[in-house]
């Protein structure tokens, strides 16, 4: 079976790169070998090819298609056409090949070659050395070019990979400021680890003002302190879990004896929604979602369900009522969607029974 070698470049320059890792490339250049790149627009490799390395980048691949996944199969399905025709070659990433590397990925799921991965030094030590954050405080690592602010911890930090143009640093801000304060403190970190690392601290409405393409760009967002995380869930659930272990008022509380405050939030967000008052809609819809915590919290104090069980049969529910927006269903008309949903709940209540 034929082996692909996948090895990583590390983060930085040549005095960064791991010594099994030049080993490697040592031989190709005795051997005169080509080794294939997912992209040359890295430190170490033009002081490769200057000692003799041949090489053949994908850069020209990701001109091809608009749609990243196009790149990286037609990247996979090259591989493995070369490497059955070499019995062997030496597919070569930026930092390390099991941290956000696609190709890699999509490779080591295939049973008709061998993938042998050899080291590299990732980006994340050095990033974190970069910003003086110790990783034992939590952060999430992302892809910009799949990047969802719904995801986000807010109380975690957050590292931002391929921050590599102005078009993606502003779809990246966008989406960070429904979540963050427009002023945030951010960095943009360039070539952690590098001779030519640079740290730049700036609010967040800054970050799409960059000039030309960065490569080994990545967005650093530090995490917000709990109480400042006002606009997350898990800042909700939070405070409710403290309430209901410290508040006396809550542990005397029942289902029943808490419906009439939930029978009056409903009737005040029918009475702001007359007065097409925006502002005392959010309000009250935030009192509906409290009494939804109360009644859980409640729930979860005598031993019978919890906001999860909520969550998972509300969930379980979207998905399966919506077949025409996730499993491809088509429907033309109110009245076919009305059928298709009488369906759906005539076989819920036939799962029911059983």
């Amino acid at each position: 079976m034929s082996i692909i070698h996948v090895i990583g470049l590390g983060a930085g320059d040549m005095n960064q790169l791991p010594l099994g890792v030049y080993r490697h490339l040592e031989s190709k250049i005795k051997q005169k070998e080509t080794v294939y790149l997912r992209t040359k627009l890295h430190p170490v490799v033009d002081t490769l090819v200057q000692e003799g390395l041949i090489i053949e980048s994908f850069d020209d691949t990701y001109e091809q298609f608009d749609a990243f996944e196009k790149v990286y199969e037609t990247i996979v399905e090259k591989l493995v056409a070369l490497a059955n025709d070499n019995t062997e070659l030496t597919y070569a990433v930026p930092g390390h090949p099991m941290v956000a590397e696609s190709v890699v990925q999509q490779l080591l799921k295939r049973d008709d070659i061998t993938v042998n991965i050899v080291g590299g030094h990732s980006f994340i030590d050095d990033l974190a050395a970069a910003v003086r954050i110790d990783v034992i405080d939590g952060f999430q690592l992302v892809d910009a070019l799949d990047f969802r602010v719904e995801d986000v911890v807010l109380t975690q930090h957050v590292m931002i990979m391929q921050v590599f143009n102005d078009f993606v640093a502003s779809d990246v801000k966008l989406s960070l400021m429904k979540r963050y304060p427009d002023d945030y403190r951010v960095a943009l970190v360039h070539a952690a680890g590098t001779t030519q690392q640079h740290v730049d601290w700036m609010p967040l409405y800054e970050i799409d003002r960059l000039d030309g393409v960065y490569n080994l760009t990545t967005l650093f967002v530090p995490k917000m302190a709990q109480d400042d995380a006002t606009a997350s869930f898990q800042t909700l659930q939070h405070y409710m879990a403290q309430i209901a272990q410290n508040d006396i008022w809550l542990k005397e509380q029942t289902h029943e004896s808490l419906l009439p405050y939930f029978k009056e939030e409903l009737q005040e967000f029918e009475q702001a929604l007359k007065n097409d008052d925006i502002d005392n809609m959010i309000e009250e819809l935030g009192d509906l979602l409290w009494q939804v915590l109360f009644q859980t919290s409640v729930a979860e104090y005598d031993g019978y369900f919890n906001l999860e069980d909520v969550l998972t049969t509300l969930n379980q529910k979207i998905r399966r009522r919506h077949p025409h927006v996730f499993d491809g269903v088509t429907v033309n008309s109110v009245k076919e969607l009305d059928a298709l949903w009488q369906k759906i709940k005539k076989q819920e209540k036939a799962d029911e029974i059983r």
